[in-house]
């Protein structure tokens, strides 16, 4: 078989089938010869008790040649990178004259001169310095080279950008509906910088008598980036490769030169603007009774933020109405066709869950000042259904025209995940039926039915679990958590390629034609993993045309690219969460259980919003049996119970920068009738056994890291490996890499 090797930081690996079957495990003496994301191919040679297969690898097809970032240390007279992902499971040494003067503990770019084999290690040298690892943003730096994230926009591109009028031009105009004179506004958050959707709402009628028709006129515009963003020229080809704007604390990686993310597509206020426009007729019960797509030309009257329409909308005599009193009456238009939309929602059984979103707030140097819940107001929900009635309706169009196109598809759960939530509810007691194949209103209604339960956090947890991800794809099998039977994105081109694609076909069913995507274009970027999360791979049908393929690749490269975005976003707020962590190291905090494993319970800090482990050798001296059907750990002598959503108490005991975890140990209080000194003497005495703790695991690993230094030595002369060292103990400013 061939696939993708995948290696794991505790030295071993697996290889992605291209065939998206069962992955195949590598032992840490195949993965000696490959690297991670190395193309293979491999031949199973047993299977283990569980029918898991085991793999030899045979061929090497394609060594990965993106650069590898890590630290450069210098041990025992050579010079070597520690790779930032544990998933290269070796280090990497670099002749002295090939270090680019970077000094020892500094992050650095490193391009392999040689690849590993069997006996000796690989070799690189570095190609770009990126400075010391505690530098304001390096955890940025650092995350777009680790996932490849394209960050440097081409000259060629900076030069089309660069040569883009100012303004609209009289050319820009032509053909395109006047709606500069109607009252759209933006509404988004403080911190917005592009914006790509401006609305309007009014009343509407039609008809007389038992005929008349009531309800509303919703017109939702969105930045038209297919007028400067042409086929075949650079920027489109950068913007396809990013495939979306990758967001960070404090930085945003865009997909369109800011030229155009910020300047001529951004829909600023007083200034005129080509957009397109889904212009609908809402029914009082929130149906969609009509709608139409066409360009146009807008004038943003206002720039309003959440925060603001939602005092205007709970106070229209207050001081942001009293400001705003013009647009007043528009925005109770809108908001009365939110809640129309509502209705709707709730009549198609559209799955909904109230979950707590955080946002980090970074001072001047770019650390975490402090993690606040991030609440969605009236403003946030109406902004989000608006977008959704526009989403339907685009992909309503092209699903009619019989266009080729990119669906937004969430399939329902498979049924492995089906069969664990139906176990689950029935061992809670919860009489509510799920069948055989759920729709989206049976697991809203479960949701709806335990939101006053306390254990709802853990049952909603269960039923977003055993949801699947939303993927692009050419075929069209709905949205299962939305209960749409076609959606597509069409709100966003500024920051995803698949709103762009969608434009233009629109644009290309307006004007009687058929839009191509280019062909070339997308079969010049590395292939995309194939296999959908939670399926087999995801095959196009078997009678699928030469058109419909190139949708689909460019569909599993826009998929593919979203998940690599959200990796990025995550490991960087990781670090900076971990980097917060260390300054609150012993300290005590109530949290709640978040989720539950074999291996331990991962908690959520109430103040700071942090997760961590707690491991089940700190649940306390008696053996935990992990409950899958309840989703819990259970002791099995004294009967403890930990399951999601169970208050505790914990220390923070350990804070690893290079694995970006956070290790917590129960807080046990004292018992009723215990005497406080007692308890503050068993407390101390128990902060002790873990510093001691502590130094002993230093001391073994330190005793353990000279011995493979002392084998190195023997090794190197035996001839076996002549220029192959081990790992030792780093100089005391660098972090010491602790492998698990």
């Amino acid at each position: 078989m061939e696939g993708q090797v995948e290696g794991h930081q505790d030295g071993h690996g697996f290889v992605r089938r291209d065939d998206g079957q069962p992955m195949i495990y590598l032992s840490p003496q195949e993965m000696r010869a490959v690297l991670h994301r190395d193309r293979v191919r491999v031949r199973i040679v047993r299977y283990d008790r569980k029918g898991r297969p085991e793999g030899r690898v045979l061929d090497i097809i394609e060594r990965r040649k993106a650069p590898i970032i890590g630290r450069l240390l210098h041990e025992a007279g050579i010079w070597l990178v520690a790779p930032e992902d544990r998933r290269y499971g070796q280090d990497i040494m670099v002749p002295k004259n090939a270090t680019a003067n970077a000094a020892v503990g500094q992050v650095v770019s490193i391009e392999l001169t040689e690849p590993p084999s069997m006996y000796s290690q690989p070799m690189g040298r570095v190609i770009e310095v990126l400075g010391e690892i505690d530098d304001p943003g390096m955890e940025i730096e650092i995350a777009v080279r680790k996932y490849e994230v394209p960050h440097r926009f081409s000259p060629e591109t900076l030069a089309q950008a660069a040569a883009l009028p100012d303004k609209l031009r009289p050319a820009d105009r032509r053909h395109r509906i006047d709606l500069s004179d109607v009252p759209l506004v933006t509404i988004d958050g403080e911190d917005a910088r592009d914006f790509d959707d401006a609305v309007y709402c009014e009343p509407f009628t039609r008809g007389r008598g038992k005929s008349l028709f009531k309800g509303w006129r919703l017109i939702v515009a969105i930045a038209d980036v297919s007028h400067y963003v042409k086929p075949g020229e650079a920027i489109d080809n950068d913007a396809y490769e990013r495939a979306t704007s990758v967001y960070f604390p404090r930085r945003v990686i865009p997909m369109l030169p800011e030229k155009l993310s910020n300047g001529l597509c951004s829909l600023n206020p007083e200034a005129d603007r080509l957009a397109m426009v889904c212009d609908m007729v809402i029914a009082t019960e929130g149906a969609i009774d009509a709608y139409q797509f066409y360009p146009a030309v807008i004038c943003s009257h206002a720039r309003l933020t959440y925060t603001e329409v939602a005092a205007v909308l709970a106070n229209t005599r207050g001081p942001e109405a009293q400001r705003r009193a013009d647009l007043v009456p528009h925005l109770l238009h809108l908001h009365e066709v939110y809640r129309a939309l509502l209705k709707q929602r709730a009549k198609r059984g559209a799955v909904d869950f109230e979950t707590t979103e955080t946002q980090i707030v970074c001072d001047e140097n770019g650390r975490i000042e402090k993690i606040v819940p991030r609440t969605r107001n009236e403003a946030h929900k109406l902004i989000e259904e608006a977008m959704l009635a526009a989403n339907e309706c685009a992909a309503g169009f092209i699903e009619a025209a019989d266009h080729p196109a990119l669906f937004r598809v969430h399939e329902g759960p498979t049924p492995e995940r089906r069969v664990t939530l139906q176990n689950y509810l029935r061992a809670l007691g919860i009489g509510l039926h799920l069948s055989d194949d759920p729709s989206p209103g049976e697991i809203q209604t479960i949701a709806l039915a335990t939101k006053d339960r306390p254990d709802v956090t853990q049952i909603h947890t269960m039923l977003l679990r055993s949801m699947q991800q939303a993927v692009y794809t050419s075929a069209n099998a709905g949205h299962f958590g939305l209960a749409y039977g076609a959606y597509a994105h069409f709100t966003s081109p500024i920051r995803r390629y698949p709103d762009l694609l969608v434009h233009r076909v629109i644009k290309a069913i307006l004007g009687e034609k058929r839009y191509q995507l280019d062909a070339a274009l997308v079969a010049s970027m590395p292939p995309a993993p194939t296999r959908r999360p939670g399926k087999g791979p995801a095959k196009p049908p078997k009678a699928l045309s030469k058109e419909l393929e190139t949708w689909e690749v460019a569909g599993a490269h826009c998929s593919a690219n979203e998940r690599r975005a959200d990796e990025a976003s995550r490991d960087v707020e990781a670090w900076l969460k971990c980097r917060f962590m260390r300054e609150h190291l012993g300290e005590e905090y109530s949290g709640t259980v978040s989720a539950i494993t074999s291996f331990g319970l991962f908690v959520t800090l109430d103040a700071l919003y942090v997760e961590g482990l707690v491991h089940i050798t700190e649940l306390g001296g008696e053996y935990y049996r992990y409950d899958e059907v309840h989703q819990e750990l259970r002791g099995e002598r004294s009967g403890a119970r930990y399951a999601v959503g169970t208050r505790v108490r914990v220390q923070v005991s350990r804070v690893d920068l290079d694995s970006r975890r956070i290790d917590f140990r129960l807080v046990r209080d004292s018992e009723p009738g215990l005497p406080a000194t007692r308890a503050r003497g068993e407390r101390a005495r128990a902060h002790s056994a873990v510093e001691e703790l502590q130094s002993v695991q230093e001391a073994d690993r330190a005793g353990k890291t000279e011995a493979r230094r002392k084998t190195g030595k023997k090794t190197a002369a035996s001839g076996a490996a002549a220029a192959k060292p081990t790992r030792t103990t780093r100089d005391r400013k660098t972090p010491t890499r602790t492998r698990r």
